[in-house]
């Protein structure tokens, strides 16, 4: 028979079980934020009909959704969370209380061309904020405070949260006579930080006929910087020209107002107005995250307001607000950059049971005692020689093994024996289950992310 040669295809994320481990720790500390403010876990397919990923699509996401058919079936891989999301409101409505706030962290599929740190197949974690006819600014307000939450709590302090408006940007683009224009400027603004200034400007002149004058006064607008508060007062002297632009104003500062209470730090805030986001998508507050010492990375939380999730389904008005992360591309340039602990325990188990006896009945007994404990517990049952059994148990990483031989036998305990210090204690089980316990949770309770922000050369 001819052997296949194994392979993953290019784009496509495997992880180690030591590496997994950590993914999974992540992910559930996602969890655990984003019930701190009340969002449900939610589940949709990764399959569904062609025509319900494709209703507003079109452009770029027809060119790299994944569609293929079965029998007479149109289908395709989700290519994001908010798609289903909103199919999942429209058919839903009547059973959903709202505001409905949701999160979901789940695998979806783009076929682009895979290079370092962009995949095929990836982890999105999205939380979002539906309304029914209506959503209070304050929900725009609480979404930097679930960025720094969550961002904080993965062991991350040196990070900047970008926040902006698109209501004051296309304000301000009315007020200069280019409405029609907006959406293209604000993609020609968008290559600012890749391409400087002078280049964008004649972007702007060459390719949308911008005028000089009018070049000029758009950088200079997103120019404006500084504090937030003078950031806000350098926009005040826009006010009364536009009425779009002035709703933009007082939501932005009633989002910069809030975040105090909220718990946001000033270092961790910041009104930048270079940020955009999804051209035809966002209406309202939009966000992005960067890492400070790490800008290279680009953001790695984004979204912002939108005033209908799912009017291509319903004729229901369902306004909302929403974050997503990308977290296998979050993950893969983290571990790069060699930023994730390896203080976790992160074997598949705290203590690894060898028995040295042919009676093994006290050894599954006390594995027995040390699960009801809450310790993870693993049984050797190959008939292997110790070296072997102690060369595996170093391998995986097991924090603890519990050695059972005649003595133990006859003692009724077993002997424990810390994996990283070497240290041997006899115990009985219970004490041994309390022992393994109270030091696991100790090596645990650390960030996935290691805390640089005081150590940059480490």
């Amino acid at each position: 028979m001819d052997r296949i040669k194994p392979r993953t295809l290019s784009g496509f994320m495997e992880l180690l079980p030591q590496d997994q481990a950590k993914m999974e720790r992540f992910m559930q500390t996602l969890r655990e934020t984003y019930a701190l403010y009340g969002f449900a876990a939610l589940d949709t397919p990764i399959i569904e009909a062609a025509e319900i990923l494709l209703a507003k699509g079109g452009g770029e996401t027809e060119k790299q959704i994944y569609r293929f058919t079965k029998g007479d079936s149109d289908l395709a891989l989700r290519f994001d969370l908010t798609v289903p999301l909103a199919k999942y409101a429209a058919i839903n409505y009547g059973a959903l209380s709202f505001p409905f706030r949701r999160y979901q962290i789940g695998k979806v599929y783009r076929g682009e061309r895979a290079q370092r740190g962009r995949f095929r197949e990836f982890y999105q974690a999205d939380i979002d904020i539906i309304g029914d006819g209506a959503l209070d600014v304050m929900n725009e307000a609480e979404i930097p405070s679930i960025i720094y939450r969550t961002f904080s709590k993965l062991g991350l302090r040196r990070f900047v949260i970008r926040v902006n408006n698109r209501k004051i940007l296309n304000g301000f683009y009315e007020m200069l006579g280019l409405s029609e224009k907006s959406g293209e400027v604000m993609q020609r603004v968008d290559k600012l930080d890749k391409i400087g200034s002078e280049k964008v400007k004649a972007l702007l002149t060459d390719e949308l006929s911008v005028t000089q004058e009018q070049a000029e006064k758009i950088l200079a607008f997103i120019a404006i910087s500084g504090s937030n508060a003078e950031v806000l007062a350098a926009l005040g002297k826009y006010l009364g020209e536009c009425e779009r632009f002035d709703e933009g104003y007082e939501e932005l500062k009633a989002v910069s107002s809030l975040l105090p209470a909220f718990g946001v730090p000033e270092e961790n805030f910041k009104i930048d107005l270079t940020i955009a986001r999804g051209l035809d998508y966002y209406t309202g507050t939009v966000y992005e995250t960067v890492m400070s010492d790490y800008p290279e990375i680009g953001s790695v939380c984004s979204g912002g307001r939108y005033d209908n999730l799912a009017g291509y389904y319903t004729d229901k008005t369902l306004p909302g607000v929403g974050i997503s992360i990308g977290l296998t591309r979050l993950f893969y340039v983290l571990s790069e950059q060699k930023l994730l602990s390896d203080a976790l325990v992160t074997a598949p188990a705290d203590v690894l049971v060898i028995p040295m006896t042919q009676d093994s009945a006290f050894a599954v007994a006390a594995a027995t005692v040390l699960r009801d404990g809450g310790v993870r517990t693993q049984i050797y049952a190959e008939d292997k020689k110790f070296k072997a059994k102690m060369s595996y148990a170093n391998k995986v990483g097991f924090p603890f093994v519990a050695l059972i031989g005649e003595d133990e036998l006859a003692a009724g305990k077993l002997t424990l024996k810390n994996m990283e210090t070497g240290e041997q204690e006899l115990l009985f089980p219970e004490a041994a289950a309390k022992a393994v316990f109270e030091n696991v949770t100790a090596r645990n309770c650390g960030a996935v992310i290691i805390d640089r922000a005081d150590n940059k050369d480490v």
